[in-house]
């Protein structure tokens, strides 16, 4: 497979991403903490399980980078060319990125880290291009740390962010049926965490 030229790569916490002219590599990163053997299995199976969610999450109708290969540690998918959300975010985005992250939760797909930097605006779409937290799960209480997550990702990036969660809240509202059940949990996480700053300060 020919991958052009180099660009960029980026080191996270839990992977390499090198970003060529035609695909993205995505390589998890070993843990010395744990054991080799073990370390390698984990890192394996994330590997998989992140594709197979990559994949399933586009089948349902979200944006998602085409999975090309999957080989051990390594993804290698479709380069998606666009603008970071973080960079272009208005309501109508916000709207979009909830009506998303609905069809997600409808299939019990947590995603894990719902981030203006994670998402690309391409074509008028809004691309959900990394996984890497993403797991199975339809109870509420997940469903609701990944509102939290996002709610609070606006709060830091953006000084309209309380039109950017109305705005992501008629979106979600409009794809999945249990939102309410969802939004009100996601009070809950937030109200618990100001609960712990007040008995930490």
């Amino acid at each position: 497979m020919e991958y052009g030229k180099l660009l960029r790569v980026y080191l996270g916490g839990e992977a390499e991403v090198r970003i060529y002219e035609n695909v993205v590599e995505k390589i998890r990163k070993p843990k010395r903490y744990r054991h080799p053997k073990l370390d390698e299995t984990l890192r394996r199976s994330r590997t998989r399980t992140e594709a197979k969610l990559i994949s399933l999450a586009r089948r349902l109708g979200v944006p998602t980078p085409i999975i090309l290969d999957v080989e051990g540690d390594k993804i290698v998918m479709e380069r998606i060319r666009g603008e970071p959300v973080k960079n272009v975010m208005n309501e109508e985005i916000s709207r979009e990125i909830g009506r998303m992250v609905a069809k997600l939760h409808r299939a019990g797909i947590i995603h894990g880290d719902v981030t203006p930097m994670n998402l690309i605006l391409s074509d008028g779409k809004v691309y959900f291009v990394d996984f890497g937290l993403a797991f199975i799960d339809d109870r509420v209480e997940p469903k609701g740390v990944d509102l939290h997550v996002y709610f609070e990702s606006l709060k830091a990036s953006f000084e309209n962010w309380e039109s950017l969660k109305i705005a992501f809240i008629e979106g979600y509202r409009e794809e999945y049926e249990k939102a309410d059940e969802v939004l009100e949990r996601a009070e809950e996480i937030e109200l618990r965490g100001r609960y712990v700053e007040k008995r930490m300060l």
